[in-house]
């Protein structure tokens, strides 16, 4: 990402079919960090350039409450070309680029958006990129994929696309290895990682959603796309420091400035041993606390 750019906020981010108008009505209603605007899979070949067509309108909608805005383009190039043309604006915060072939895919789509971003007197970098890596050849690339553009705010992986590409079933133990490496992949380039263990094509059991999200969360990542909206609380929530741990953090910070007034640098609180990478911890997660308080 750009240094000025803030990390965002997407503990969850509602999928809506850029070309379903009773799906646009109340999205902004949801509660969703981001709206990802789809112009891929949800759209069929037939209707693509009249969504491609409404994109705009449909961004300035969904985004009206708050929710930032992002746009899930196609990946053939012959596609992905006039959808990004009909994207970049200040109205669309991030461009979701599916099935990256590796790290000069996404240089290539950096350089197209640079120059619509100079056309329009946008500023150079103003949107982000979240790169979703579904193939193994793309997947053994990751970690240059993550770092091939200040423009990338976060990764993740493609569930469903790459388990259909390795003939296995994605769910939580299958998905534990590609997922976990994303979070390698992505913390080695400062940026997020998203997903859980499991698919976006299961939401009708939101308790099973729940587990697979806060494992997701201790596994390190910060967030996920869903496809209904009633699992955005359950994501918005899991992915969010609970009470218990921001009263236990502040503490934390507390005890640690007592002790290094006294020359410590490690010191006790309740029975446990604290040091320098759990201060950081808490502070981390302190940090997460606000920038979620600050998105309202």
């Amino acid at each position: 990402m750009t240094d000025e750019r803030k990390p965002p906020v997407w503990r969850s981010l509602l999928y809506v079919p850029a070309n379903v108008e009773r799906y646009l009505a109340r999205a902004h209603e949801r509660g969703a960090d981001g709206i990802i605007l789809d112009l891929e899979d949800s759209v069929p070949p037939g209707e693509k350039e009249s969504a491609r067509a409404g994109v705009q309108a449909a961004a300035e909608r969904v985004g009206q409450a708050g929710a930032d805005v992002l746009v899930r383009v196609n990946q053939p190039l012959r596609l992905a070309v006039p959808d990004i043309e009909a994207c970049v604006s200040p109205a669309v915060l991030a461009l979701v680029l599916p099935k990256v072939a590796g790290p000069a895919h996404v240089r290539l789509l950096d350089e197209m958006v640079s120059e619509l971003e100079a056309e329009r007197g946008m500023a150079i970098g103003a949107t982000a990129f979240l790169a979703m890596v579904e193939t193994p050849e793309a997947f053994f690339q990751i970690s240059e994929i993550a770092k091939a553009s200040p423009r990338i705010a976060a990764i993740t992986i493609g569930a469903e696309d790459l388990a259909s590409s390795l003939g296995m079933q994605p769910d939580s133990e299958t998905l534990l290895y590609p997922k976990t490496q994303s979070v390698y992949a992505a913390k080695a380039a400062g940026v997020m990682a998203l997903g859980i263990f499991g698919t976006v094509a299961d939401y009708q059991d939101l308790d099973a959603v729940r587990e697979v999200a806060l494992k997701a969360r201790r596994f390190g990542l910060e967030g996920a796309s869903c496809i209904h909206p009633s699992v955005v609380p359950v994501l918005n929530e899991a992915f969010s420091p609970g009470e218990e741990e921001v009263a236990l953090a502040r503490r934390i910070i507390e005890a640690n400035a007592e002790a290094e007034k006294s020359g410590r640098g490690s010191f006790q609180l309740d029975g446990k041993m604290i040091d320098v990478p759990v201060v950081q911890r808490a502070q981390r997660l302190l940090a997460r606390h606000e920038a979620i308080a600050a998105r309202g």
